[in-house]
């Protein structure tokens, strides 16, 4: 399979797939794209508000039909927190792109989204993070071609070490 040159980072909300995303995609010279941004637009309301008045259910359908539909190449694609639980979703991002799973424990899960309020993040109050964390770190695990802890503090280093560890895969895929 040839690579489109897509980028697609999964993980945990707080595990940097904005952040990390937009200097990885500057400094691989390649657009950014936030899945989040897509499905805010796409139902005209923030991520939280979809929840609260369709519940997660629509969100998660709202979500496929948006990553499903994405056509893009050369982009670092910055992937909400639950769209791992859509295999299919999962398989169409993977066709020629390298999935990046950014790794974080729970402890900095925890730490980095304690503002909750001010993250578009769609909270439930039956699903508190830790559960939430046990289950999709699986999911993750599973989809991931590449991974990469992300647990410390962004910084030029751990924009680079994420490059080089993208490069280094790349030239494993393109050689196989």
């Amino acid at each position: 399979m040839r690579h489109n040159g897509n980028i697609v980072l999964i993980g945990m909300p707080g595990s940097g797939k904005s952040t990390l995303g937009k200097r990885l995609a500057k400094r691989r010279g390649l657009n950014f794209l936030d899945t989040d941004k897509l499905i805010e637009a796409d139902q005209n309301l923030p991520i939280q508000a979809i929840v609260n008045l369709r519940g997660v259910r629509y969100l998660r359908q709202v979500e496929e039909r948006v990553l499903l539909a994405l056509d893009c190449t050369r982009t670092v694609i910055a992937t909400g927190g639950s769209a791992v639980y859509s295999k299919s979703a999962m398989r169409h991002l993977g066709n020629g792109g390298v999935r990046v799973y950014l790794r974080i424990n729970l402890p900095t899960l925890l730490r980095r989204v304690s503002n909750v309020h001010n993250r578009g993040l769609a909270k439930l109050p039956q699903h508190p993070m830790a559960r939430l964390y046990c289950e999709r770190l699986p999911l993750y695990e599973t989809v991931a071609d590449i991974t990469v802890d992300n647990n410390w503090p962004l910084t030029g280093v751990r924009v680079d070490q994420c490059h080089r560890i993208i490069d280094d895969y790349l030239s494993t895929y393109t050689a196989g």
